[in-house]
């Protein structure tokens, strides 16, 4: 292994509740209906994708204008509090140590950008891609290939981070080994965590020997 690409939400930072929270609101508020499914099918989408499902729902707003307002809102409460996992700022300085660090998020950059400048953690990553930049979100492959491609580094060489279905079924199309860490509210699926080269209970088991 020569880098670790690893995911924001639920493997560095404790976002799934929150998104689920500020996104459940402002489809309540907005005249559209939760779903029941509705959680699991967002996670691992991007911004465009999610926005315009939330309209799907019913939310009575253009795509771009329900993202806006959600992203402002989860950026208001990054702030307010930053919810990093439990090890996050250790596990990454410590993989930092031995190998070349990228990321590879469903969120889009202004939020990506708020948790690395709050947790100071930026410097660490030698790379970070959205999901907005590339043609489409997670379970598709796009944004792994992408991180590699900027990391000059083959997909067979990394070894991503992942907690989510769909986040799981990305890197593994993509080529990479895959490290689960299941969030314990958002279980993966098990079709899903059966791709994972290794299931971990927490980020204080991935360590450089485990790696090597």
């Amino acid at each position: 292994m020569e880098a670790c690409v690893f995911d924001l939400d639920g493997v560095l930072v404790d976002s799934e509740p929150v998104w689920e929270e500020v996104r459940r609101e402002f489809v309540a508020e907005h005249g559209g209906t939760w779903q029941p499914d509705t959680q699991s099918r967002l996670m691992g989408m991007s911004t465009p994708e999610w926005a315009a499902y939330l309209h799907e729902l019913g939310v009575a707003m253009p795509a771009d204008q329900i993202a806006r307002a959600v992203i402002e809102e989860m950026a208001d409460r990054y702030r307010l509090e930053m919810p990093l996992m439990p090890g996050a700022r250790e596990t990454v300085r410590r993989l930092a140590a031995h190998y070349t660090l990228g990321l590879a998020s469903s969120s889009p950059h202004a939020l990506i950008d708020v948790v690395l400048d709050e947790s100071g953690l930026r410097e660490y990553f030698v790379t970070t891609v959205s999901t907005e930049e590339v043609g489409r979100g997670k379970p598709a492959p796009d944004g792994y290939l992408e991180a590699a491609r900027r990391l000059e580094i083959y997909p067979k060489d990394c070894v991503a981070i992942e907690d989510s279905s769909n986040g799981l079924r990305s890197a593994y199309a993509a080529g990479m080994r895959v490290i689960a860490v299941p969030h314990p509210r958002y279980p993966p699926a098990p079709d899903a965590l059966a791709l994972a080269w290794r299931v971990l209970p927490g980020l204080d088991a991935l360590t450089p020997d485990l790696l090597a």
